[in-house]
């Protein structure tokens, strides 16, 4: 499952993005706020949207909810289907590119895959508070796979259309609407080779 993300997002394409769906952008914001990073890994700091007065700001957040139990690793992806998350802190986490992974051994076979119409792509996702020190926690939600994810994995997050993030910050379109597969020809997908 993606257990990994990029961030190299133009903060003028960010905001461009923002107003274009009448979200608002907070002015003590700046493109400090939406670091470069290569690769975001579990239990990394990334970037995210989240609901913030009248508008939205981005904030650093942990990719995974920390283990829950002895033997359990952090919880980086959640699935989607039978749940209702009216009651969580809903959020998107920016990315421009998500990756999947093929092969049972080590080196896996690394798959880019980037928005096929957008120069950034925003995946659902809840947060919450840390209960340490640190910034909050963000998960990513998944669903089936659609037809561009499918020959890689059983499994895809959920990749909101632009139109649609204002309706995942406040529930404006049934879940079941906005948490499912995307369709075909929503990504683009370059086959990295072998990574560790």
């Amino acid at each position: 499952m993606c257990n990994q993300i990029e961030q190299h997002i133009a903060y003028q394409a960010y905001c461009e993005a923002m107003q274009a769906i009448e979200l608002g952008i907070p002015t003590v914001q700046t493109d400090l706020d939406l670091p470069v990073h290569d690769k975001i890994n579990i239990r990394d700091t990334a970037a995210v949207i989240r609901p913030a007065g009248n508008g939205v700001e981005l904030t650093p957040m942990r990719f995974g909810f920390p283990p829950v139990g002895a033997g359990r690793g952090p919880v980086f992806n959640f699935k989607s289907e039978g749940r209702r998350f009216k009651d969580n802190n809903r959020c998107l986490i920016p990315a421009s590119a998500f990756f999947e992974f093929t092969g049972s051994k080590y080196p896996k076979e690394r798959h880019r895959f980037t928005a096929a119409n957008d120069p950034f792509l925003c995946i659902a996702g809840i947060w919450r508070p840390a209960n340490d020190n640190g910034p909050p926690d963000f998960t990513m939600l998944t669903t089936e796979p659609g037809p561009d994810v499918a020959p890689y994995h059983n499994r895809q997050v959920v990749v909101l259309a632009r139109q649609d993030w204002p309706a995942w910050f406040y529930l404006t379109k049934p879940e079941a609407e906005l948490l499912r597969p995307s369709p075909a020809g929503s990504f683009s997908v370059l086959d990295e080779g072998r990574s560790r």
